[in-house]
């Protein structure tokens, strides 16, 4: 006992060494344990869990007060661990409180089921996709549904096709403020079609969207939009500027960087930019915002250096900061003032409060400061690939010129000028290495699929926007208020033509896209772990980060391919298996259109090669309703029996199929009499649980369901009687034991 006692002693006399001699490095903790609130509000299913864990927290900094109190004996030798503790235990229950206040406040219930209907809306929102060849509405309105639900007043998205309005073109008006009559299909926000895809559900609530949808037939203006306008309207003036100066695919990337419209840029350059590593360029975030605010302040800096009596009375630098500021204040309203783009200007904000004040201008606390704020205003950007990615990248970028041998590598020296040149551009690839690793673990999660070549694109593509294709479009638009501007808008399309080459090129070279199966949130939290460790840290103490980032990467080598995804609602499934060249191939029970079926099903199942239809393949058995196949896992033979159609089967022959099964999927109602071997995955079963990811050699399945919990916007069928997961198992043993209670 007395061992023990003296080892806590020793671990807690430690930690306060520690601490005591890591200073100002500690307090960027304080946002990462504010953001770990809010993940794990997030990550907790059930309402005492959140009550627990709020509990739990704020219990543990009460405690660090009872066991060390200030003014006792302890004051001196534990003053350290007890401020740690007890702030860290605060925050982490405030970030708890402010995501569920959060959720409570905006979020939205869906309507209860899909429904066409005439409404009358206030348009809050206008996005124009012209490459889509749509625009998008967001609509303030009253009476949908039936009873007392039509009451309420809800907010609801719709697509209206550009078609619809034929060669007149958009009416006059239709703009924010004005109010419309159509006709639309709606739907509740959809829940993640499989594990690990995208919650549209989630977004939707705390958008504080009920329903979305397509418009059907006309659109009547009622009241056009006040004459006024407002940022909105002259966001998409100044789009439409810049599309008419800059033709094509390069003026719609001009678009994005003048104004925030990415709605012209087509399909197929998002995916290149996607897979090449570039489209963090069209998203309006750090790069962008920095540039115009160091822009105008360079500007502001030389142009009042000209006026000699007013540099000798005022400070010159601090007048070009306040220039620069309002530049990136009035760039990021213009853009929309999306998360990323405000987080971006107020770190920038807070950089020029740093340079005025004398401070170090890029310093850990400032994104602590930066992230905090967001996160205050936007709790659930947490778990956003935006938020994660944004501040992992600026993290990287602090954390390496900040470390000591990059700074011994950028020190001035006496060297040729192209040495110095030198030097900077290689500091310049090793910055995009590291963001790339940085950045890799949250694509993988989010997206799963990482570009390998995105470094040696970006060494390139980073110094052409910043320094040519964005003061390009400046001038462009300042020289075409006197009608001067085309000869710039040339070389606006020149450069951003060479931006989607790079693109096109890297990303159609062989490896340029990994795809990868869904890594598990441990995996996740453990390279998030190691990662702030490496970066928040100074000194040795840095590179124990190493070990939880080299285990996650253990755990992401040894994830393992799912063997059959099932939809959430039972219309598809995809199969993988080993083709005859060896490869992992990727079977679908429907020859699907929808490419965001086929994205998501490739994805989840890490295949890159195009699907396969199931009743193509071989080794498969196929009628009019169902089709077939054995698949060879964990040294056993599975049969798999899925359903492809609504054709009638006469109940005896599906009883007698089903039998023979070990799995059955169908997007239909199966009767009792339908008895697989392991589990049924029928309509009724896949309202509750969502979509399935089955691995046959563990014999497990993972839901969507298992992931939702309580959570506002997850709407399972009031009839559940058992958790999903539970059930399963529970249909599971009946189906192998049929005395199993």
């Amino acid at each position: 006992m007395s061992s023990a006692a003296g080892a806590i002693r020793q671990g807690l006399d430690a930690g306060e060494r520690f601490l005591g001699a890591a200073g100002f490095d500690r307090a960027p903790w304080l946002a990462v344990l504010f953001a770990g609130g809010i993940v794990c509000w997030f990550s907790l299913p059930q309402m005492w869990q959140w009550c627990a864990a709020l509990a739990g927290s704020a219990g543990t900094a009460l405690a660090a007060l009872v066991l060390w109190p200030p003014g006792g004996a302890a004051d001196e030798t534990r003053a350290n661990l007890r401020l740690a503790v007890f702030a860290c235990g605060l925050v982490f229950a405030l970030g708890i409180a402010v995501v569920w206040a959060r959720s409570a406040i905006v979020g939205a219930p869906p309507v209860a089921a899909p429904l066409v209907q005439i409404i009358d809306g206030r348009v809050l929102e206008r996005e124009d996709q012209p490459a889509e060849g749509r625009l998008r509405l967001t609509l303030a309105v009253r009476g949908i549904g039936d009873g007392p639900e039509a009451a309420i007043a809800r907010k609801v998205r719709v697509n209206v096709p550009l078609a619809t309005f034929g060669e007149n073109g958009l009416p006059a008006g239709l703009a924010e403020g004005a109010v419309v009559r159509l006709r639309a299909r709606l739907m509740p926000p959809a829940p993640p079609m499989l594990p690990g895809s995208y919650d549209f559900a989630r977004a939707a609530w705390f958008k504080g969207l009920a329903a979305t949808g397509t418009m059907i037939g006309p659109l009547t203006l009622l009241h056009p939009a006040p004459e006024s306008g407002g940022l909105a309207s002259l966001q998409r003036a100044l789009a439409a500027h810049v599309r008419a100066q800059v033709p094509g695919s390069p003026g719609a990337i001009a678009a994005a960087f003048a104004s925030g419209d990415r709605g012209g840029i087509a399909p197929a350059d998002e995916v290149a930019m996607r897979d090449s590593g570039l489209t963090h360029l069209l998203s309006i975030s750090g790069l962008h915002v920095s540039a115009v605010i160091a822009a105008a302040y360079v500007l502001a800096l030389r142009l009042l250096a000209l006026w000699p009596g007013l540099a000798l009375r005022v400070r010159l630098p601090v007048a070009a900061a306040g220039a620069g500021a309002l530049a990136g204040i009035g760039y990021t309203l213009l853009t929309g003032a999306e998360v990323p783009t405000v987080r971006s200007c107020v770190a920038a904000l807070l950089v020029l409060g740093a340079l005025v004040a004398g401070r170090e201008a890029l310093s850990l606390r400032m994104v602590a400061v930066a992230a905090g704020f967001v996160l205050l205003l936007w709790p659930e950007s947490a778990i956003g690939p935006s938020f994660q990615m944004s501040f992992a990248a600026v993290l990287a970028i602090v954390a390496l010129s900040n470390s000591a041998p990059v700074r011994a590598f950028l020190a001035p020296r006496e060297e040729p000028w192209w040495a110095s040149i030198g030097r900077r551009v290689v500091m310049l690839f090793v910055t995009g290495v590291v963001i790339e690793l940085a950045l890799m673990p949250i694509v993988l999660f989010h997206f799963h699929r990482a570009g390998i070549y995105g470094a040696f694109a970006n060494v390139i593509a980073i110094p052409l926007v910043t320094f040519v294709s964005m003061p390009l479009i400046a001038l462009g638009l300042l020289l075409d208020a006197v009608g001067l501007g085309w000869p710039v808008w040339w070389l606006v399309e020149r450069s951003l033509a060479l931006l989607l080459g790079i693109a096109h090129l890297t990303a159609g070279q062989a490896g340029a896209v990994t795809l990868m199966p869904q890594i598990s949130g441990v995996t996740v939290a453990l390279f998030a772990a190691g990662g702030l460790w490496l970066a928040l840290w100074r000194g040795r103490v840095r590179l124990a980060g190493l070990l939880p980032v080299g285990l996650a990467s253990l755990l992401v080598w040894a994830t393992p391919i799912p063997d059959l995804l099932v939809a959430g609602d039972g219309q598809q499934a995809g199969i993988t298996l080993a083709g005859p060249d060896g490869e992992t191939r990727l079977l679908a029970l429907r020859d699907s259109r929808s490419a965001y079926t086929r994205d998501n099903l490739m994805e989840l199942a890490g295949v890159a090669a195009e699907p396969v239809p199931l009743a193509e393949w071989p080794g498969a058995r196929c009628s009019s309703a169902f089709c077939a196949i054995t698949l060879r896992r964990g040294g056993r033979d599975w049969s798999l029996l899925l359903g492809r159609g609504r054709a009638q089967v006469e109940e005896r022959a599906l009883a007698a199929a089903c039998a023979e099964a070990d799995i059955v999927v169908s997007e239909r109602f199966l009767p009792r009499s339908c008895r697989p071997r392991w589990f049924k995955a029928d309509r009724r079963m896949l309202e509750r649980s969502g979509g399935l990811a089955v691995d046959l050699e563990a014999q497990s399945i993972t839901t969507v369901a298992a992931s939702q919990g309580e959570h506002g916007w997850w709407q399972p069928p009031a009839t559940r009687a058992l958790p999903p997961e539970r059930s399963i198992r529970k249909a599971a043993m009946m189906r192998q034991n049929p005395a199993t209670p």
